[in-house]
């Protein structure tokens, strides 16, 4: 039987719906995300660890969930907020129900609220903590739950969800559609150094789709560690947190610049901009979506882009330091790095997007010339 839900936010705003996925209740920063679509690779993303996520898309649940569809081996937002859930999957690769999969894996989801409500007060008020509670309380014991609740700046998230021991990744991207299982690279032309701040799988799938073999390590490696393994480059993956806040990580990589060609993407992005002496602040309601116009200033060309991040990059704190290559077309804010002399650039988008548009893959490629070269 379907159980009241509540969402509560730490402004006192509160929202009336339907529980689905793990009953119970959960605190976290609610944020939106306008994809149509993936919302599997999304909450599997790392990046969304302590955030309730809420779908700009009214139905969710339609296409289940599937194992081969992961970015990590288990969700790491902590909620999910849809207008309609679909209980049936109606798709051929699905495994399981999007509720069974949200309930094996403990998460919990609220459906049937007006998410066009909840999105245009996240927009206006800007993004915040919030409840999610099938547990029958007060509006205002939840709402006071929320506003005691740790807020997104100053939490080093980084290095809790990164590997704790070193491992080689060598498989390039799956063909999901024949089933047939993929096959490690046999004569990788580069060798990587990935940190882990909370990456992607399909970021270590496209490395190897341009020739490299990735050896990822902990957040916390020191420069010395990396640049005794010899690489051929450095890749600075996403992550979530405050980028300010991930110890040491600015210190690791301006040890790094000018050794060894870096690309960051996201939260790597961020940290490099640190270590260059950059800043980073938090946004309103930051950018989550596949539907971003980014502008490279390089070329003039538009890129559409998947995005997931609430901190940004001051662009003028890196006067000097650094060329800003790109910009985002709503707001202006800075969407890509580089130093040249240090064979180095960075991102403020995904370009493995997953899911997401496809325009900025040929920026692995890029990496793989800088490393060539």
């Amino acid at each position: 039987m379907t159980k009241r839900a509540v969402l509560a936010l730490a402004d006192g705003t509160t929202f009336e719906g339907r529980a689905f996925g793990a009953v119970g209740e959960t605190v976290g920063e609610v944020v939106f995300n306008t994809s149509m679509f993936g919302y599997q690779e999304i909450l599997t993303d790392p990046s969304y660890v302590g955030q309730i996520v809420t779908m700009t898309y009214p139905e969710m649940g339609n296409v289940g969930a599937t194992p081969e569809d992961e970015e990590a081996g288990k969700p790491h937002a902590v909620g999910m907020v849809v207008r309609a859930l679909a209980s049936q999957p109606s798709n051929w690769r699905a495994q399981e129900s999007l509720d069974a999969y949200l309930k094996r894996h403990n998460v919990a989801g609220i459906e049937g609220l007006d998410t066009r409500r909840l999105v245009r007060h996240l927009r206006t008020h800007g993004a915040q903590m919030g409840v999610i509670s099938s547990e029958g309380l007060s509006a205002a014991a939840l709402t006071e739950r929320a506003r005691s609740a740790h807020g997104m700046e100053g939490l080093d998230l980084a290095t809790g969800v990164s590997t704790k021991t070193p491992y080689v990744f060598d498989l390039p991207s799956p063909d999901v559609f024949s089933g047939q299982r993929a096959q490690p690279l046999k004569d990788p032309r580069f060798e990587v150094v990935a940190y882990d701040y909370g990456l992607k799988k399909s970021m270590l799938h496209f490395l190897v789709d341009v020739g490299c073999r990735v050896t990822v390590v902990p957040a916390t490696t020191t420069a010395d560690e990396v640049l005794a393994r010899k690489p051929h480059g450095v890749f600075l993956a996403n992550g979530p947190g405050d980028p300010a806040a991930v110890k040491g990580a600015d210190r690791t990589v301006a040890a790094l610049l000018g050794k060894v060609p870096v690309f960051g993407i996201c939260l790597g992005h961020q940290i490099m901009a640190l270590a260059l002496g950059g800043r980073t602040y938090k946004m309103k309601f930051g950018h989550r979506g596949g539907n971003q116009p980014v502008k490279d200033l390089t070329t003039g060309k538009v890129e559409i882009t998947a995005q997931n991040h609430g901190f940004a990059v001051d662009d003028a704190s890196l006067k000097g330091k650094a060329v800003v290559t790109h910009i985002n077309l709503n707001d202006g804010t800075v969407e890509g790095l580089a130093v040249p002399d240090a064979r180095a650039f960075s991102v403020q988008y995904h370009p493995e997007a997953s899911p997401g548009p496809h325009d900025a893959r040929y920026l692995f490629g890029r990496f793989a010339k800088l490393m060539a070269g």
